[in-house]
């Protein structure tokens, strides 16, 4: 909801100088989706980004609102039919996905737990810390919150009228962030299975890592590549050549690990489920 806002009062400040009744007027509307309702279970065993997003594209699709407002980390590498992402903002503080299975190659001594939903620490809760995004918790106010900020090497952080208007909002830089949803999209990775990433603009020159780790933590394969860059379609080509190496090196035995382990863990759910029910 605070990123949502601050969307509106960025395409609102655009008309400052505008007055009358052509102004644009801008409003927000939320709905919850089974992403909010669902806290508890692994997103891998739930069906990936789509918890998030799927209801919101049904409202656009029928014209319920002119646009969406999401987390890119959120939006699904391949979008539906007839959607696009009209612009990408300035990015905060990169958030850090498939934290649990990175944490684990340095920490395997650490229990992990699945949570997700709106910030909140119960004092008596199971969990003695969380591992948040920090992007959030600045949006929000809760950065005096953070006791420990985990980067790379330790972690590496988990695209008409309307789009003229969000074409404004595009902030240059951000454009890398193609280049790390290309080379999620040909991972088929997503935010549901644990590929991270860190890349970097440095004048005309990108820089992109990327990594995929097992859900256990003991297999890891990294691989960077650095490249010059003069539209969106180079840094696209960068995170397609930077996945396929992943590929090549070992990324594809882990990737099919967890397929594998995932389509196990769903027929052992849904057979505890009708144990239950009798």
């Amino acid at each position: 909801m605070s990123q949502t806002f601050s969307v509106r009062d960025t395409l609102e400040a655009l008309y400052t100088e505008s007055d009358g009744p052509s102004k644009p007027k801008f409003t927000a509307s939320f709905i919850s989706t089974a992403g909010d309702k669902d806290k508890s279970q692994a997103l891998y065993l739930l069906g990936g980004k789509a918890l998030w997003t799927k209801e919101l594209e049904v409202a656009l699709k029928e014209k319920q609102v002119d646009l969406l407002v999401h987390c890119l980390k959120d939006v699904p590498t391949v979008l539906p039919e007839g959607c696009l992402i009209g612009a990408i903002m300035e990015r905060e503080d990169p958030g850090y996905v498939r934290r649990a299975a990175q944490l684990k190659r340095s920490y395997p001594h650490l229990e992990f737990l699945d949570v997700r939903g709106n910030f909140s620490m119960p004092a008596d809760g199971p969990y003695a810390a969380l591992v948040l995004a920090k992007a959030g918790l600045v949006r929000v106010g809760f950065g005096h919150r953070i006791t420990a900020d985990l980067k790379p090497p330790t972690m590496l952080y988990a695209v008409s009228q309307a789009l003229e208007l969000c074409k404004q909002l595009t902030h240059r830089p951000t454009l890398r962030c193609l280049a790390e949803r290309e080379c999620l999209r040909v991972l088929e990775g997503g935010c549901s299975v644990p590929v991270g990433v860190h890349s970097e603009l440095r004048g005309d020159v990108l820089k992109v890592t990327g990594c995929v780790t097992s859900l256990n933590g003991e297999e890891h394969i990294e691989h960077t590549i650095e490249e010059k860059v003069a539209s969106p379609e180079d840094a696209e080509e960068v995170g397609r050549s930077l996945a396929q190496v992943l590929v090549s090196i070992g990324a594809k035995k882990i990737l099919d690990d967890i397929n594998t382990e995932r389509d196990r863990r769903i027929v052992q759910a849904k057979a505890e489920d009708e144990v239950a029910a009798t």
